[in-house]
C-alpha cells in the first residue's frame, strides 16, 4: 500500500466518475433499446426507478449495519462491482439477444450496487483524509461527479451519431476503463479508517439527534431539486417549450451537468460558509423552476432550467459538508443516512413530477386551458411548478437547521 492522500482521493475521484457514467448510460440508451430491440419505454424507464432503489438499499443496509462490513475491503470492491456490472449489461444482451431486458436489469442491479456503495463510502473516505481545506475536498469530490455527467453524456453522444446505436454495447464496455482505473488506484491506496456504529441499535440512537435528521430533510430536498429537472430536463424543453432536442440536449442537457460541476469546483477553490450556499442554492433553484415553468418564452425558459445546475450545485455535497461540520466524528451511518435521504429525494421527486404532469394532461382543466398551450405542455407546466415547492421547502429547513446548530453551540 502506499500511503498517499492524494493518491486516495484520485481512487475516489474516479470512483465518483464510474458513478456518473453507470447514472446516465440508460437514459442515454433508450431509444437505442426500444429501436434495436423493441423494448417498451415504461420497461426502460423501469431501470433507472431499479437503479435508484438498488442504490438506497444499499444506503439502509450501511446505515444499520456498517458494522458488520470490513470497510477497507468494500471500499476497493466497489469499482469491481461496476466493472462486472458494465461486463454484464453490455455482453450478454448481445450474446443472448433473446434475453435482452433481463441481462440489463441484472447488469443495472450489479452497477447500481456498486454506485450506492460510493455514495456511502466515498465521502467519509475524503473526510477521513488530512487536508488543510476538508470542505473544499469534499466538494471537489463531488464535482468530479458533475463533471463526469457532462463528459459521458458529450462523447456518449457523439460516438452513437459516428458509429451508430448497432455497437451501443461497444460504447459500455469502453466506460469501464473508468472504474477499472478506480480499482487499480484503490488497491494501491491507503484506506483510512472509519468510524461505523458498534450496533444497529446504535444507529437507531442517530434518529434522536434532531440536527440530524433536519440534515436528512435538507439532503432530501436537495437531491429532489436536483433530480427532478436531471431527469425532465430533455422532455420538459422538448415537449413544453417546443425546443428542438438536439438543442435542448446540449444547451438545456449538458449545459445543466456543465453548471453543476462548475458550481462544486468554484466552491472547491473559494467557498466557505456552507450555510450560506445551501440558502442561496435552494431560493435559487425555486427561482429557476418558477421561471422556467411560467415563462412565455422559450429561451428564458431554458435558460431558467440550465441554471438550475448551478443553484443546486452545491445542496447534496454542501448538506454534507454541513453535517460534519454539525456533528463532529460523523460515521459510516451518518452518511449512509444521509445518502438514503438524497437517493429517496432523487426517486420520488422526478416520480411526483410525472405523475402530476400525466394527471394535468388528461384533466377537463388542461382541455379548457386559454391560449395556445397544448394539453400537454400545460400539464408540464403544472409538473414543473409542483416541483418548485422542493426547493422552497429546503430553505426553511435551512433556516431552521441554522438556529439548531447556533442553538447547539451555544
Amino acid at each position: 500500500m502506499i500511503q498517499s492522500p492524494s493518491l486516495t482521493k484520485l481512487a475516489c475521484y474516479m470512483s465518483n466518475a464510474s458513478m456518473a457514467a453507470v447514472a446516465c448510460i440508460s437514459p442515454l440508451l433508450f431509444v437505442t433499446f426500444h429501436s434495436l430491440y423493441g423494448i417498451s419505454y415504461g420497461k426502460l424507464g423501469f431501470l433507472v426507478l431499479i437503479n435508484f432503489c438498488t442504490q438506497l438499499c444499499v444506503d439502509l443496509i450501511f446505515s444499520f449495519y456498517s458494522h458488520k462490513f470490513n470497510i477497507p475491503k468494500t471500499v476497493r470492491a466497489m469499482p469491481l462491482l461496476t466493472i462486472i456490472g458494465l461486463a454484464v449489461y453490455g455482453i450478454f444482451p448481445v450474446l443472448f439477444p433473446q434475453q435482452v431486458y433481463i441481462f440489463l436489469v441484472m447488469g443495472t442491479m450489479i452497477f447500481s450496487a456498486a454506485a450506492g456503495l460510493a455514495e456511502v463510502l466515498t465521502s467519509p473516505v475524503i473526510a477521513a483524509l488530512p487536508s488543510d481545506n476538508p470542505e473544499r475536498d469534499m466538494s471537489r469530490a463531488h464535482s468530479v461527479y458533475a463533471w463526469g455527467v457532462a463528459v459521458v453524456v458529450l462523447l456518449s453522444t457523439l460516438y452513437l451519431q459516428v458509429f451508430g446505436r448497432e455497437v451501443w454495447y461497444i460504447l459500455v464496455l469502453l466506460w469501464i476503463s473508468i472504474p477499472l482505473a478506480a480499482f487499480v488506484l484503490f488497491m494501491c491506496a491507503q484506506i483510512p479508517p472509519l468510524e461505523t456504529q458498534e450496533s444497529s441499535a446504535a444507529t437507531g440512537k442517530l434518529f434522536k439527534n434532531p440536527i440530524l435528521i433536519l440534515c436528512v430533510l435538507c439532503i432530501f430536498l436537495g437531491g429532489a431539486s436536483e433530480g427532478t429537472m436531471t431527469q425532465w430536463c430533455s422532455s420538459y424543453l422538448e415537449a413544453a417549450l417546443k425546443i428542438p432536442k438536439l438543442w435542448g440536449d446540449i444547451f438545456g442537457v449538458a449545459a445543466f451537468a456543465i453548471l453543476l460541476g462548475l458550481g462544486r469546483t468554484l466552491y472547491a477553490k473559494f467557498g466557505k460558509n456552507i450555510s450560506t450556499y445551501l440558502l442561496l442554492g435552494f431560493v435559487g433553484a425555486f427561482v429557476c423552476y418558477i421561471t422556467a415553468a411560467l415563462s412565455p418564452s422559450p429561451v428564458i425558459g431554458l435558460i431558467g432550467c440550465m441554471l438550475t445546475g448551478f443553484c443546486v450545485s452545491m445542496l447534496w455535497p454542501g448538506t454534507l459538508i454541513y453535517t460534519t461540520e454539525a456533528i463532529p466524528r460523523a460515521g459510516v451511518a451518518v452518511y449512509a443516512l444521509l445518502a438514503a435521504g438524497g437517493d429517496l429525494g432523487s426517486s420520488v421527486a422526478p416520480q411526483l413530477m410525472g405523475s402530476i404532469t400525466d394527471a394535468v394532461a388528461g384533466g377537463k382543466l388542461a382541455a379548457s386551458f386559454p391560449g395556445d398551450l397544448s394539453p400537454e405542455q400545460v400539464g408540464f407546466k403544472a409538473g414543473m411548478l409542483i416541483a418548485a415547492l422542493f426547493p422552497l421547502l429546503g430553505t426553511a429547513v435551512v433556516i431552521v437547521l441554522k438556529k439548531a446548530i447556533k442553538k447547539q453551540q451555544k
